[in-house]
């Protein structure tokens, strides 16, 4: 299972996501993601982890960076316990797991990179007699941290209604 908790066999999928989105449009939603994205701004080092809320070198999830912001002690929180991390923020427990899968499972850590094949190839799969054959190599964790932090702070800014109208 992941942080998230989130599965493949969702039963009420709808339900779901309207949960979520009740929860996000929501006022305490709202204040939480107005905060994340002044928390996120003022960050000196714009990295953030995954699978964890806080690490002990200093590092942090985009939930850890709110609990920074509104001064939390997080070190005894268990990071897979969704429903304790949402009552430690005061949010949503709907919320809490989809800005956990957001920031740990959605971003692909992985790309793609062409590879020449020196020598004789095959004629068939995968090659099909190419000697360029494109392959998935895993993204650096030292390159996935800049790009977490990216992506979440365009979803915090997508998500904030008052930007959404501008």
């Amino acid at each position: 299972m992941s942080r998230s908790g989130y599965t493949d066999d969702c039963e009420n999928l709808g339900l779901w996501r309207g949960a979520v989105e009740r929860a996000i449009r929501g006022k305490r939603g709202q204040q939480a993601l107005k905060e994340i994205a002044t928390a996120m701004d003022a960050m000196p080092n714009k990295v953030l982890v995954a699978h964890e809320l806080v690490t002990p070198t200093g590092q942090y999830c985009t939930l850890g960076v709110l609990g920074a912001a509104r001064g939390l002690d997080l070190s005894d929180t268990d990071p897979e316990d969704y429903d304790i991390v949402a009552e430690t923020f005061k949010l949503a427990p709907s919320m809490v797991r989809e800005i956990v899968y957001e920031n740990d499972e959605a971003m692909a850590t992985w790309r793609y990179v062409d590879v020449e094949i020196c020598g004789p190839v095959r004629p068939y799969y995968p090659e099909y007699g190419n000697h360029i054959v494109r392959t998935l190599v895993d993204i650096p964790e030292g390159e996935l941290g800049p790009m977490r932090w990216k992506r979440m702070r365009e979803w915090v800014a997508r998500n904030l209604l008052n930007e959404r109208s501008n």
